[in-house]
């Protein structure tokens, strides 16, 4: 529930610690903003405030141009009600009904289509497929507002097959046609460059020094204001560089990619690797109340991701009981010989191109060898590979490895690494606390305590 003069106060301030929190709508319009939007205030009798973009919609609200709430740090009013439900909505996010149907997604999750259908409808007020047509509409607006993509190659970035099927849903869902959107542009780039926004604070300083001592050349390129890699999404391929606007509380990411289909779905796995969505200021209150008063907490600091959970696997591999620098030189050398090259840059290796070497230049015990080995077939042939805790049936993987990958594979936000060598470390120089008191953030804790040293 939403707190009326809360929301009050933070419209007035157009503070963006409250951005993509909750959204206002104004009944003489019929436009619903950000809290952050440029335009004068509106009387708070003319205003009704809503959790979610999509539930503004829903009660007949149309999208701002101005502010574009497509823009906004997303928010999650279903946090915390249940992990079949933040699965759902991250697979739904990556495309899964548009390459899939809904019992396809029932079966990944374990559930049946019907318990997914109940559980949006009791948390969103609106069906799966129409949750996914509704972000499908708002990415769309945002390569209309920011890129100057045709309309037939923005209906294919958005997951339409249709040219006539999206102009119908745009319409319907944003009450007005791509065509009048495209209009209203006033500056667009001439390639595909967006704006990811966050809610501050946001340490980029920390974050930029955590990716930069695990740097691989050729897979990845960083500089103090930006952070860049290649990637691979279902059969696409591509790079992206994302360059930290402090002013306007965003990245703005220059994307290349083969294949639009699979934008969107790139697009959201930027955010996530780069913690776009997270709530520091309700992270860190949770923390300070829960930890020693002697603590002191790293302000803004978020969880650098992995591009892939096959990824951060293989790194975890690597990483067990040596030092950083050491998995780094590790990973280089997977990347540089099985890594598929263009021009000066390298793709991270494919399962297959590992399962089918014996990996004997990599300098470090045969036993590792093999379980890297014995990892990259698992993912090659079994159904369930993006289940982690599953993986401790493969011989060599213990619950670190998990954990890790799980961490920055999937930043899975309550992942606390009791058994890593830094976390131990660091706790010999604090006072005893409960962690599991900390739940359910206990990922930040992690980082928080290698920050420490």
């Amino acid at each position: 529930m939403l707190d009326v003069e809360v929301c009050k106060k933070a419209r007035l301030s157009r503070d963006p610690r409250f951005d993509g929190k909750f959204f206002i709508a104004v009944k003489t319009t019929g436009i619903y903003c950000r809290t952050t939007c440029p335009v004068h205030p509106p009387k708070e009798e003319n205003v009704q405030y809503f959790i979610s973009a999509l539930s503004a919609a829903q009660a007949g609200f149309r999208p701002c141009l101005r502010c574009r709430p497509d823009s906004a740090p997303g928010s999650a009013p279903w946090q915390g009600v249940g992990a079949t439900l933040d699965r759902a909505i991250a697979l739904i996010d990556q495309g899964a009904l548009q390459e899939g149907s809904l019992p396809q997604l029932a079966s990944r999750l374990g559930v049946s289509d019907r318990y997914v259908r109940k559980l949006f409808n009791q948390y969103l007020g609106v069906s799966p497929k129409k949750y996914a047509l509704y972000q499908q509409c708002l990415f769309a607006k945002k390569l209309l507002h920011q890129t100057r993509l045709p309309i037939t190659e923005v209906a294919l970035a958005s997951g339409f097959d249709s040219i006539r099927r999206f102009n119908d849903c745009f319409k319907s869902q944003l009450q007005f046609t791509p065509t009048q959107m495209r209009q209203q542009q006033k500056k667009a780039n001439s390639n595909i460059v967006l704006e990811l926004y966050y809610r501050p604070p946001f340490n980029w300083h920390h974050m930029q020094q955590f990716l930069a001592k695990r740097l691989v050349d050729g897979l990845e390129w960083i500089t103090p204001q930006s952070y860049g890699r290649t990637f691979q999404w279902h059969g696409s391929q591509g790079k992206f560089t994302a360059t930290h606007n402090p002013e306007k509380h965003c990245f703005d990411v220059e994307i290349d990619i083969n294949e639009l289909k699979s934008l969107k779905p790139v697009v959201n796995n930027i955010r996530r690797i780069l913690d776009l969505d997270a709530d520091l200021l309700q992270i860190e209150s949770d923390l300070t109340r829960a930890l020693p008063k002697e603590f002191t907490l790293v302000t803004g600091l978020r969880l650098p991701g992995i591009w892939s959970l096959f990824e951060a696997g293989i790194r975890a591999i690597l990483g067990q009981q040596v030092s950083v620098q050491a998995a780094k030189n590790l990973v280089t050398q997977l990347v540089h010989t099985l890594g598929q090259p263009k021009d000066t840059e390298h793709y991270f290796p494919t399962a297959e191109a590992m399962a089918d070497n014996d990996l004997e230049f990599l300098k470090m015990p045969n036993a590792r060898r093999q379980t890297l080995r014995r990892f990259a077939e698992y993912f090659c042939f079994a159904e369930a590979a993006e289940q982690p805790d599953d993986w401790l049936d493969i011989k060599g993987i213990g619950p670190w490895t998990v954990a890790y990958a799980k961490m920055r594979g999937q930043s899975d936000p309550d992942i606390f690494l009791a058994s890593d060598l830094g976390v131990i470390k660091a706790l010999k120089a604090q006072r005893e606390f409960n962690e599991t008191q900390l739940s359910p953030w206990r990922s930040y804790l992690t980082f928080q305590l290698w920050s420490q040293l």
